[in-house]
């Protein structure tokens, strides 16, 4: 693509790559130091993953409460320039540092002029299962992405929509525009920090766990929804007939540490975000009786082992034993065939009106395919160093932090944000300082 096709260029000392709360952390460290930045999200909204969760572990802390104030930080931040609903397609090593291809989506909708009043959205007949709600909710064909989105724009599904007019209609900025193209966008950086996230592994990766194919099996990331404040339902309901569930089940490594799925690696966080969903539960259904069956439990944390035993102590059930088979029943119910890996390696089938399987982390998007980097052989940035250098990449000027890297959980993930502002900063003060020195030696 020629110069003259991009419809527009933006010159930033920073480049971040993906709006979750890694890159929002390392953005406005690094434009509070007075650091150009651009940020360069997928979705529609900023926020990541984080936005959508219930708590935090340990501390309980309301996860929307933690990350919007982030968002909306970044989003107003004089020096922060935030892109969404874009596509990075490439970037490459030029003189002075990198130069990156962006594509810009179409909304469909003018973003100047939408003023986030949601009155297309009331006015739509079309509805579509909520990408946000893990297809439990449901949102219009056009629909501002969530409450709590940055921006508050909204976004028109043109595959779902039936192309009615009554959005246009009811639009009163004028806003619709079904002709608009994708924009492209060429960004010059001085650095660039890779925070591209994660995806959990899929619910319906293993056949014996029937997951896709009965609305009583659910992932951990449905259940952050159902227990989140603006959850689908408002409160914890079973997603195929409406019931409060009394005996909820965890499958603890139903996307982790098997390589039949390709993912050997254990990715830290399942046991804590069940231990802590469970918890929740016993809050929000006193009655219900609520078993996590895993092979061991990981507490690697500061605080996680404690809060492990809290859980064990508000009589939450903990059953060493592997899941061979999930099996649906005509009732909604579901059979849990078991092994028992302490007593006697008995195997049993017990029932469950809900079950919750605990799926793994995977990398967000497949970086090697814009980015000069090295990944390993699942996908993650490597590290310059994994111990001495682990923000760092083999390309000079070029960061990542967060699940980029490798499962972690937000703690770690923030902490590392921070790390990597810093480490961009330091690299960008010594580019200049060497090129106002090589400047003196030709003055010289």
């Amino acid at each position: 693509m020629s110069a003259a096709a991009f419809a527009r260029r933006i010159d930033a000392d920073v480049l971040v790559v993906g709006a979750g709360i890694a890159g929002l952390q390392a953005s406005l460290d690094l434009g509070d130091q007075g650091y150009r930045v651009l940020l360069v999200e997928r979705e529609a909204s900023i926020g990541g993953h984080m936005i959508g969760l219930s708590k935090v572990f340990p501390t309980m802390d309301c996860a929307s409460c933690i990350t919007t104030p982030k968002m909306s930080a970044a989003a107003h931040h004089d020096l922060v320039t935030t892109l969404t609903y874009s596509d990075v397609t490439s970037i490459t090593r030029v003189p002075g540092g990198f130069e990156a291809r962006i594509v810009k989506r179409p909304r469909y909708v003018n973003e100047d002029a939408c003023t986030g009043c949601r009155l297309c959205e009331y006015a739509c007949p079309v509805d579509v299962p909520h990408e946000f709600d893990g297809g439990l909710g449901a949102r219009r064909a056009i629909a501002v992405p969530f409450g709590t989105a940055i921006p508050q724009k909204a976004v028109l599904d043109l595959a779902n929509c039936i192309l009615c007019g009554k959005c246009e209609k009811a639009c009163p900025a004028g806003a619709i525009d079904l002709l608009q193209e994708p924009e492209a966008i060429e960004a010059r950086a001085r650095a660039v920090v890779l925070a591209t996230g994660y995806r959990p592994t899929p619910t319906d990766a293993k056949r014996e766990y029937v997951a896709g194919r009965t609305g009583n099996v659910i992932s951990g990331l449905d259940m952050e929804r159902l227990l989140a404040p603006n959850g689908p339902y408002g409160r914890v309901l079973r997603p195929s007939d409406g019931k409060i569930p009394e005996r909820i089940a965890y499958v603890q490594c139903a996307g982790s540490r098997d390589e039949t799925l390709g993912v050997p690696y254990c990715s830290r966080v399942c046991c804590m975000y069940a231990i802590k969903q469970a918890m929740l539960l016993s809050g929000a259904l006193p009655l219900a009786d609520i078993t996590i069956y895993h092979m061991d439990i990981r507490t690697f944390g500061k605080g996680y082992e404690e809060f492990y035993q809290t859980a064990r102590s508000m009589g939450i059930n903990f059953v060493k034993a592997k899941v061979a088979r999930i099996t649906p029943r005509p009732d909604g119910d579901v059979d849990l065939r078991i092994e028992h890996q302490e007593e006697d390696g008995r195997v049993e089938d017990v029932r469950h009106d809900l079950v919750v399987l605990s799926v793994g982390l995977e990398p967000g998007d497949d970086v090697g395919r814009f980015a000069p980097v090295r990944t390993d052989r699942y996908g993650f940035v490597r590290s310059a160093d994994a111990a001495l250098d682990v923000t760092g990449t083999e390309v000079p000027g070029m960061f990542a932090a967060g699940t980029a890297l490798a499962p972690k959980d937000i703690v770690d993930t923030v902490a590392e944000a921070s790390a990597v502002a810093m480490r961009v900063a330091g690299y960008l003060r010594r580019s200049t300082e060497t090129a106002d020195e090589l400047v003196e030696v030709a003055r010289g």
